[in-house]
């Protein structure tokens, strides 16, 4: 496939938005996440407050039982403690919740957490990836990538680079927090959406594999990443009572993120929301409850009782007086949905009547020119005052408001009158809305349509959110380039709409799987293009969108439109001319044609019963003796009248439609917009594809040791309780390392071919307090006399992956050992590269995964727990870089190690097998930039195709479902890198240079 040359136009329209102008901190690239000092902060404190929340518990002394006995006693002389009692009872009590351990943790009156650093693993652009599908060069800005010089790159969280939206993989307690505390995000995010796990039951809390949604409650289905697992474990090891718990630390820090206007929405079920409403009631106050909305769901279940087909928003405002608030309308309904009351039609000549059952069935054929209407309430509930109207004379009757008042004034009436905007029956005076006055009408809290369309394969995660949820949420609450956040990223449904409505976002996640499959999902996603309102910078969405907007009238705006009087009066002069020839006409009228004009009401009402008998029947056959009045003036002529009768007729008719029509106009012109947020204007022939987003991740827990316990590398000399803190974290990796030490010591490592080789001798060097790396010395069995067997041990975080950094130190701890074992429950992608480049002849370095079932986050969990096949060894992707023509370069993916943890193996897979690979073609050996990405044997790039059309190069977006890379040019850094993400979201990285450096 030929390249195109530079300039060349490729008929490929795609774009995205970019928020110009918007920053956000330099924090590290993985790869070169020890090269820089990261500033210390403090431990984040929240504060309890354990006296606002709803119910179920009073004062827990039992004294303010005694307030109805003090009252008695007010009169009398009161000690100080008892004036002091019923102060506090009358006045500061109120009902609150409790639950098991609430009552501890608020006696330590705050819980503390960690603002942990994140580091960016990867940069993504898919504007980058149409490039390259183009056959055209790929800048590194479409990646919003800093490109800083190396001294100011490693001056993390010091100073500011451009936005680019943010997936980060972590517990969202810790990462909420360093985006408050060290990111300075606190009171910067409009909305935050959070759908936290609805009950215990494994398909509520995680995914275990990419493609397999079927989650049971068995332990095959029981996720094997270690951070999902203690997130699970501390989530629900007391039930209910630690599940709340994890609940209101997190709303603390979210409240903390939020803008003055901000927004929260919870998503959840019958069974917690409760629980769920008294907790957020206890952290943002009763008072700013802003909604409870209930949304139809997919699927129901009833257990033999009433079925549950709905689940539940709990929207809060931060501050309910200030919150930013958008309206949203729904279409009307003629006879349906908003519009069930507009059953009349009035035809262009006036006539009225009301609609059949045919029309209401079929619109279209409702004749040219008419309008649909209802009439409406006209008068208000409030009491009558001095200077209210008591009387309106009407159409030869008089009318009053009962025990209430007119909605406007004398000066309005007259003005409805004129405009033909009042209407009367048995009933009284009523106001005549049309259909089009006011097309839609204002969501409520009840959405009844919000179902997933389609199958159940369309999902991609066992528990997935209808777009149109979190649409409605996201706009009635924000606005273009405002920022939203999600705590609990699953699908990632709230990024995908927060990128559509060109919002900024950050979803957060403790699942590999959950990320994945977002990634996949944004990377691949195509979206319309709205029209924004800026015309310098077209692509920030930040002034807004050009939307739809539809009129509002009301019975208000008319009563006080002014600009009618020098309508009505122009046009009632030219109208009470032919009203008077009319009645001219009228007076010639014989007795003759009377009879027949009355026989033929009579046969109608005789033939059709008098219901059918219309307004417009009687005025064009029930002639008056003497003259029409002008609300008598019929609106068609009988073929029996006489010709200067039904010539007259047609000239006042033609003078009142225009008067009617230029009434209408000015009413229109001043009536009030209402903009429809949901229905921007979309620009034509545009794909508008993801903007650039980083992947990142928190840095794990140190596992470093020196003879007084914990050695931490950066401590924090601001806790006043860091000693405690240290040693109790101390004693955990104690009691960890130990465990992994005897557990290798037991199994030995099992090698891709099954080998299992045991160790001789294993020593522990943690417990010596040598502050090392390294956690072991070892020698392997059965080596002979004299060959190098020194070998090196160290081990990952129990609850994250082994590192670049960490095994940088390793490789450089590492001099006098011959081997190099590195074991850990799961490895970034960077460390797998830093492996790679670090192997050199005197040093043979060995990953090893370590089976997840044998961790101690799994300790209680299973019923069996496996010891055998504990560490198993994988290797580094395989791949074949072949130059082509015109200097270019091939990648082909070869075949990958993938682990299973369910059996502790490693299995040799061929490259179709993986879930994906993505390709940096000039990898800068800080951060991942994908610049080509392959789903082997899928359809992720369908959609983006099929937008494309004809445009799109069909070779190029078949190749990305395939093992075999496009065709690069050598980059800058003449060096490429190949990461490979297996079913469980797991990753390793290869990397090869290009050109002069292989």
């Amino acid at each position: 496939m030929a390249r195109k040359p530079k300039g060349t136009d490729n008929g490929i329209n795609t774009t995205d938005y970019r928020h110009d102008g918007v920053t956000r901190k330099n924090i590290p690239p993985a790869k070169i996440a020890a090269e820089g000092q990261i500033p210390k902060v403090r431990k984040a404190k929240y504060y309890y407050n354990p006296h606002l929340s709803p119910e179920l518990r009073f004062d827990p002394t039992g004294k303010t039982d005694r307030v109805l006995e003090l009252k008695e006693k007010v009169k009398g002389v009161l000690s100080k403690e008892e004036l002091e009692l019923l102060d506090n009872a009358l006045n500061g009590q109120q009902p609150w919740l409790e639950w098991a351990e609430k009552k501890e943790q608020h006696d330590r009156k705050f819980f503390e957490v960690d603002p942990i650093a994140l580091h960016i693993h990867e940069r993504i652009s898919a504007q980058a990836m149409m490039k390259a599908a183009a056959r055209q060069d790929v800048q590194r800005d479409l990646f919003a990538d800093p490109q800083q010089e190396y001294q100011e790159a490693v001056k993390f969280y010091r100073h500011d680079i451009d936005w680019a939206n943010r997936m980060i993989l972590g517990d969202s307690l810790q990462v909420m927090t360093s985006l408050a505390r060290r990111e300075d995000l606190a009171g910067k995010v409009q909305m935050i959406y959070m759908d936290p796990p609805y009950g215990v039951k494994f398909a509520s809390n995680f995914q275990p594999e990419m493609n397999r949604r079927d989650v049971k409650d068995k332990e095959t289905d029981l996720t094997r990443e270690p951070e999902m697992v203690k997130a699970y474990r501390d989530t629900w090891n007391l039930g209910v009572h630690s599940y709340l718990s994890y609940l209101r630390d997190r709303m603390k820090v979210s409240k903390e993120l939020l803008h003055d206007t901000g927004s929260i929405f919870i998503q959840i079920s019958e069974e917690n929301l409760h629980h769920v409403r008294e907790i957020m009631d206890e952290v943002f106050g009763s008072e700013n409850l802003s909604g409870i909305i209930a949304f139809a769901k997919t699927s129901s279940s009833s257990g033999g009782l009433l079925a549950s087909t709905a689940d539940f928003l709990l929207w809060y405002a931060k501050d309910k007086s200030k919150v930013k608030y958008k309206q949203l309308y729904l279409d009307k309904v003629v006879g349906g949905e908003g519009g069930s009351a507009y059953s009349r039609l009035i035809s262009s000549d006036g006539s009225k009547r009301s609609l059949s059952s045919s029309e209401k069935e079929d619109l279209l054929s409702i004749p040219k020119g008419a309008k649909i209407y209802r009439i409406d309430n006209l008068t208000s509930q409030r009491p009558a005052q001095e200077g209210d109207v008591r009387t309106y004379e009407f159409n030869g009757g008089n009318y009053t408001p009962g025990k209430g008042t007119f909605k406007t004034d004398k000066g309005g009436l007259d003005r409805l009158k004129k405009a033909e905007r009042l209407e009367t029956t048995t009933g009284g005076m009523y106001y005549v809305r049309y259909f089009d006055d006011f097309p839609v009408f204002p969501i409520a809290n009840l959405w009844d349509d919000t179902v997933i369309a389609g199958f159940a394969s369309d999902k991609i995660y066992v528990v997935q959110t209808s777009t149109k949820i979190i649409q409605r949420c996201i706009l009635m609450t924000t606005d273009p380039g405002d920022l939203i956040l999600d705590p609990t990223c699953g699908s990632g449904s709230t990024a995908y709409v927060a990128e559509q409505w060109g919002r900024r976002w950050i979803t957060i996640d403790t699942s590999r799987v959950a990320l994945s499959l977002t990634r996949q999902r944004m990377m691949t996603a195509s979206f319309p293009y709205y029209k924004t309102k800026s015309q310098s910078y077209p692509h920030n969405p930040i002034d807004g969108f050009c939307y739809r907007c539809v009129p509002h009238i009301t019975l208000g705006n008319i009563a006080r439109n002014s600009a009618l009087d020098n309508i009505f009066a122009k046009n009632q002069v030219v109208l009470d001319d032919k009203l008077l020839a009319l009645n001219s006409a009228l007076a010639a009228v014989t007795y003759e044609v009377r009879d027949i004009l009355c026989r033929k009401f009579s046969d109608k009402e005789k033939r059709e019963g008098k219901r059918n008998v219309t307004d417009a029947d009687h005025r064009r056959w029930l002639l008056p003796k003497d003259a029409w009045q002008e609300w008598e003036v019929p609106f068609d002529a009988d073929p029996d009248w006489p010709k200067p009768l039904q010539e007259a007729l047609i000239a006042y008719r033609t003078t009142w439609r225009v008067k009617m029509d230029e009434i209408n106009a000015c009413i229109a012109a001043n009536a009030e917009q209402e903009e429809l947020v949901d229905q921007p204007e979309v620009v034509r022939n545009v794909v508008r594809v993801t903007g650039p987003f980083t992947v990142e991740g928190v840095k794990p827990e140190e596992l470093s040791l020196d003879e007084d316990g914990l050695f931490d590398p950066t401590p924090n000399e601001f806790e006043d309780d860091v000693e405690v803190a240290v040693q109790d974290e101390g004693q955990n990796i104690l009691s960890y390392l130990a465990q992994m030490v005897s557990l290798i010591r037991m199994d030995g490592v099992t090698f891709p071919n099954t080998t299992r080789t045991k160790f001789a001798r294993i020593e522990s060097l943690f417990e010596q307090g040598s502050g090392s790396t390294i956690h072991a010395e070892a020698a392997w069995e059965g080596a002979a006399d004299g060959e190098p067997n020194n070998v090196a041990i160290a081990f990952g975080p129990q609850y994250g992956p082994v590192t670049a950094h960490q095994v940088e130190e390793l490789v450089r701890a590492s001099r006098r050992y011959d081997e190099l074992v590195i074991a850990g429950f799961s490895f970034d992608a960077a460390a797998a590269a830093a492996i790679q480049e670090s192997q050199h002849p005197k040093l043979k370095i060995h990953m090893a995964h370590i089976r997840p079932d044998a961790g101690p986050g799994m300790e209680g969990l299973l019923k069996d727990t496996p010891n055998s096949q504990l560490f198993t060894v994988f290797g580094q992707p395989e791949i074949k870089v072949d130059e082509v023509e015109d200097g270019e370069y091939q990648v082909k993916l070869l075949g990958v190690d993938i682990y299973d943890p369910l059996k502790g193996e490693v299995k040799s897979s061929g490259a179709d097998k993986v879930a994906a690979w993505f390709l940096d073609s000039d990898f800068d050996g800080r951060c991942f930039c994908i610049t080509q990405a392959f789903f082997p044997n899928q359809d992720a790039w369908d959609k983006i195709a099929k937008s494309l059309g004809s445009t799109a190069n069909a070779e190029a977006f078949a190749a990305f479902k395939g093992t075999v890379s496009l065709p690069f040019p050598v980059g800058k850094h003449k060096r490429i890198a190949v990461k490979v993400i297996d079913p469980r979201g797991n990753e390793v990285m290869a990397i090869a240079q290009l050109g002069d450096g292989r």
